[in-house]
């Protein structure tokens, strides 16, 4: 185990990690593990992501969990019917891995005690029950110092997902980034309203390069739709939680990645031994949950110089990515000099930084 899981579960971290625990957890019946997600598992994207991140519960308990996949299931009745029928037929930890699965997920958790949620990318919480999300916008803003080195035409592109404020917030962090390095960049983002739609993701990345987008960020996106479009049409393109670089290998600027493995084993030691606690739990660049990597050769050394320094900074806290002063879209000030953004304001971020164009859907 790495020893930033410290930061994970601060408290408990000796009783999660005693060799008691392990022994006693060895010893017990087989733990159900069900996990619901918005998404096909595939080779790349989100759900592929939260999938890998149970390789380190699988190495430490093997025979002694046993998993329940269910995939490509959108938020509302299927999602509520599956989840309950999950907890219906035995599994006592849950992974909901859609933001929309969080109201639904919540009253389940409520009714049955004895039952250990962790929900991706929400906010509330409850005594058994952990919404968890990265600090993508960390990544983000790396790759904007990237992206504004690259591009020619001042112009970036986003295809998002949903204008949720996890996806909001990693937009504003690639913009941020992208802006510090030349103030004249703009971007424009268009919003699938969908975590799945390869084939609209597509039209979405062809109309983005059509009106001057050079480099392209492929936000939330399950498929390599957006990631191809920018290969065969010589624009960058990073995305985000795997590896895409097989579908662009000459346009690839980079991905941020996320580990899940460290959060969710200290999450099923929890379980296992009656320490989990419900709570926010935010993981970034200092827990090496957000990892910024496989960066193109096209980027110079004395930017790769200063990207890593940036990164050094976030990870040790001298730097943060919403430090002020910063204005909104319309020229607002929404964080003043000497200031950072806090916590809660960029869990629930509903605006959007200087420099993008595209208004947010009311």
């Amino acid at each position: 185990m790495k020893s930033h899981l410290t930061k994970i579960r601060n408290t408990a971290a000796a009783a999660l990690f005693s060799v008691g625990a392990v022994c006693a957890a060895a010893s017990a019946e087989t733990l159900n593990i069900g996990v619901l997600l918005p998404s096909p598992i595939a080779d790349v994207g989100w759900s592929h992501a939260l999938v890998e991140g149970f390789n380190g519960v699988k190495e430490k308990y093997g025979d002694n969990v046993k998993f329940n996949i269910v995939e490509n299931i959108q938020e509302g009745p299927d999602a509520d019917r599956i989840m309950n029928k999950m907890v219906g037929d035995g599994n006592k930890f849950i992974l909901l891995g859609s933001f929309g699965y969080m109201n639904s997920g919540l009253k389940l958790a409520k009714r049955n005690p004895d039952v250990t949620f962790v929900h991706a990318s929400g906010y509330k919480t409850a005594k058994n029950f952990s919404p968890f999300t990265a600090k993508y916008f960390e990544g983000s803003y790396l790759m904007g110092m990237a992206a504004a080195e690259l591009t020619k035409s001042k112009k970036l592109g986003v295809v998002g997902a949903y204008a949720i404020p996890e996806l909001i917030s990693t937009i504003n962090g690639f913009t941020l980034g992208a802006r510090s390095i030349d103030p004249e960049i703009t971007v424009d983002i268009i919003w699938l309203n969908s975590w799945f739609d390869p084939a609209k993701a597509q039209a979405s990345a062809k109309a983005l390069i059509a009106n001057g987008a050079d480099v392209l960020f492929s936000n939330s996106q399950d498929t390599p739709s957006v990631v191809s479009v920018g290969e065969e049409e010589g624009a960058y393109v990073f995305n985000l939680n795997g590896s895409m670089k097989a579908y662009a290998p000459t346009k690839y600027l980079g991905v941020v990645t996320t580990d899940w493995s460290p959060f969710f084993t200290a999450s099923v030691d929890g379980h296992l031994n009656g320490t989990f606690e419900g709570r926010n739990e935010w993981l970034g660049v200092d827990a090496d949950v957000v990892v910024a990597e496989e960066w193109s050769a096209d980027i110079s050394a004395e930017m790769m110089s200063k990207i890593k320094a940036v990164e050094a900074e976030i990870a040790s806290g001298a730097r943060h990515v919403y430090a002020g002063p910063i204005l909104n879209q319309d020229g607002e000030q929404m964080v003043a000099a000497g200031e950072r953004l806090d916590d809660g304001g960029i869990l629930g971020i509903n605006w959007h930084v200087q420099g993008i164009n595209t208004p947010l859907p009311k």
